[in-house]
């Protein structure tokens, strides 16, 4: 991975190790290498090893946050779901510089308009490896963003391995970036 910038963090950081997925605290002052920095979160490199810092964490890095998405009061339930997918776009795995959706991860996505007001989201994704420690995180990003969509009340990502993914599934812009096509 190249190296997009070197930074000393401003503050003790939470973030996670990747592949694995533990959470640990990095240091204030502690050097690292952004080496992504795609769809609000980071990829920083610290002595060898790989760790992902949530976008609202950006300040630590010498970074803004991304604002959140918008959209008009009397938007309808297109408008809602194409705004949905929008934010998917913006959920990177960590390790690869492709969105989620791209990847082929992304199964389906139903909006639906709740009787009460508002909408529910349902997602059903997958990961490139069954094994994959950074499930729950990319999980959790992926509700994270679409819950930052207006009138999405609830949202639910469930994590599937069935079918079991593989690179046919990733779009033709993918499948040429990563040189698989």
């Amino acid at each position: 991975m190249q190296v997009e910038e070197s930074v000393e963090l401003a503050r003790d950081t939470l973030a996670v190790m990747v592949p694995s997925g533990d959470k640990v605290v990095l240091s204030e002052g502690a050097p690292v290498d952004i080496v992504q920095s795609l769809g609000g979160s980071f990829t920083v490199k610290m002595q060898g090893r790989l760790f992902r810092i949530d976008g609202k964490d950006a300040d630590a890095l010498g970074r803004e946050a991304s604002q959140g998405p918008e959209l008009a009061e009397d938007a309808g339930d297109e408008e809602v779901e194409r705004l949905v997918w929008e934010q998917l776009k913006t959920c990177y795995d960590p390790e690869i510089p492709i969105n989620i959706v791209d990847l082929g991860l992304v199964y389906s996505c139903e909006v639906q308009p709740r009787e009460e007001g508002g909408r529910h989201v349902d997602i059903q994704m997958t990961l490139t490896a069954p094994g994959c420690g950074m499930g729950d995180v990319l999980a959790a990003d992926v509700w994270q963003k679409v819950m930052e969509v207006p009138t999405v009340e609830d949202a639910e990502v469930e994590v599937v391995f069935d079918p079991p993914w593989d690179q046919t599934m990733m779009s033709e812009e993918a499948r040429l970036q990563t040189g698989l096509f």
